[in-house]
């Protein structure tokens, strides 16, 4: 019960200073709505479908192109850099506020962000006319896994990496973007050469765009979608158990500071 209230006290605290934020709040609205449109008049344009029809394709690459990767990758990335240049967990360290209540309370905030942002996009999309016809649990699944890796490669790019504010932008966009060009979040995979295809099986996000696209634009059944949701529970295992080790990395590093 201690830590579950503390983890909640944590949540609450990360989202109230979003909500009073309340241009930045707007502007975390704003961007996949804009992409989601773009996305959806290019498709519609290029593919000659319906806009309700491109709307069913492009939501699903929105999502993990745009609303989570910037939400909850740079997301927690800003947050880990923000507490450290606050000297918030200089406090921690007089208070009986665990690390581990802490360290949830930011994986759950962002959670929270990206699950929001993914009710905007589907519920923008289905209005328009979009018929996801896939399962929802499945689809929920694969929202889940794609939040907790990119929460996890957060906490360790925010812990290892960036020393201030000014670095997120940078680490963000060396190591994110590419990884979204590859994964097909901007541009079809089926545009790729056979070598680019053949070095997306190693990129998480081509695996959660495959199988949100196959899912809800195409589909496909979990036998088909099974080797991309293999891949992304093997590597939110790993980055979440990782982001783990880096933050508790981070925290003795800062109690010798």
């Amino acid at each position: 019960m201690k830590y579950w209230q503390e983890i909640t006290a944590v949540t609450q605290r990360i989202l109230l200073e979003l909500w009073r934020r309340r241009r930045s709040l707007l502007f975390w609205c704003l961007f996949p709505v804009s992409l989601l449109f773009l996305n959806g008049f290019i498709l519609a344009e290029r593919a000659g479908l319906s806009l309700a029809e491109a709307m069913e394709f492009a939501a699903p690459s929105t999502l993990v192109g745009a609303a989570l990767f910037f939400s909850c990758l740079g997301g927690s990335v800003a947050t880990v850099v923000s507490e450290r240049e606050q000297h918030t967990l200089k406090r921690l360290f007089i208070s009986p506020l665990s690390g581990t209540s802490y360290f949830l309370g930011i994986f759950f905030a962002h959670c929270v962000i990206g699950m929001g942002q993914s009710l905007l996009v589907l519920a923008i999309a289905m209005f328009i006319g979009a018929e996801f016809t896939g399962s929802a649990i499945l689809g929920f699944l694969i929202i889940c896994l794609s939040i907790i890796a990119y929460v996890g490669v957060g906490f360790i790019l925010g812990t290892q990496l960036a020393k201030r504010t000014e670095d997120v932008n940078a680490l963000v966009a060396t190591f994110g973007v590419p990884l979204l060009i590859l994964g097909g979040a901007f541009l079809p995979t089926s545009l790729f050469p056979e070598r680019l295809l053949d070095m997306a099986q190693f990129n998480p996000i081509y695996h959660m765009n495959e199988a949100l696209v196959g899912l809800w634009a195409e589909g496909e059944d979990l036998v088909a979608i099974a080797p991309h949701l293999q891949f992304l529970g093997v590597f939110a295992l790993i980055t979440i158990v990782a982001g783990w080790l880096s933050y508790r990395r981070m925290l003795k590093l800062e109690r010798q500071l």
